[in-house]
């Protein structure tokens, strides 16, 4: 990635916070193996600051869409304090080959990270895990293809991918949790973050758009991101 191209990925920039659109199917940060990865490409968004921008969370390497970045150690203390104690409102759109019934809810089942032998590790649904909620509601469907828009309460690792998956709706792509076909790409998209940054300011809020492999399903469903009107864009309420 050269630093325009991770330049023309920044949704949001402001004196706290940098919002990017991470592309699927590149790491956030360099795992065991090595390997590029997003957070190697962070020293071209510095824009004149001292500090290098840092992660103040994380997404799957598959996962697409809307990573926020704290600008100085001041502002990750504060995204750090604002995802603890669930201040971000996140919004995940999902696609899966079922439709959930109700078609729009609330599912609350506890998750534990569990090692497989050979194969590395994965989350279980355990009602003796850690807490775990998701609000979600169908925005589109036809055919069984179905787009979900997902609102993790908490953050659990693959909190949606094994929430859906375990209500009988895993998400296109996902082999860890569902089936994934020949040339199909996890479809998981990060769609927008609403953080409240300071008191005295509106919340921040940012939207990425649908990334280029979630857009056949998405004309298959005759759904337009853009048509979405303003005051559904905060998706379902975060008192429910």
């Amino acid at each position: 990635m050269t630093p325009e191209e991770i330049q023309n990925r920044v949704l949001h920039r402001d004196g706290l916070i940098l919002v990017v659109d991470k592309p699927a199917g590149l790491p956030v940060h360099a795992g065991p193996g090595g390997g590029d990865n997003l957070e190697a490409h962070f020293k071209h968004l510095q824009y004149g600051l001292r500090h290098v921008p840092a992660l103040g969370h994380r997404l799957d390497r598959d996962t697409s869409g809307c990573l926020v970045l704290g600008r100085h150690p001041k502002a990750l203390k504060k995204l750090g304090k604002l995802f603890r104690e669930g201040l971000v409102e996140k919004t995940y759109w999902a696609l899966t080959r079922k439709v959930p019934e109700p078609r729009e809810g609330r599912i609350g089942l506890a998750l534990r990270k569990i090692s497989d032998k050979g194969k590395g590790w994965r989350m279980l649904v355990d009602p003796e895990g850690q807490a775990s909620v998701t609000d979600y509601r169908v925005l589109a469907s036809a055919d069984g293809l179905c787009l979900i828009e997902c609102h993790p309460r908490t953050g659990r690792t693959h909190q949606i991918r094994v929430h859906l998956a375990a209500i009988g709706c895993p998400i296109i792509g996902d082999a860890a949790y569902g089936e994934r076909r020949p040339g199909e790409q996890l479809q998981l998209h990060s769609r927008s973050l609403t953080l409240p940054m300071q008191q005295s300011k509106s919340p921040v809020h940012v939207e990425a758009p649908a990334p280029a492999h979630m857009a056949p399903y998405l004309k298959e469903l005759g759904f337009d991101p853009e048509a979405v009107s303003p005051s559904d864009r905060r998706g379902i309420a975060a008192n429910k």
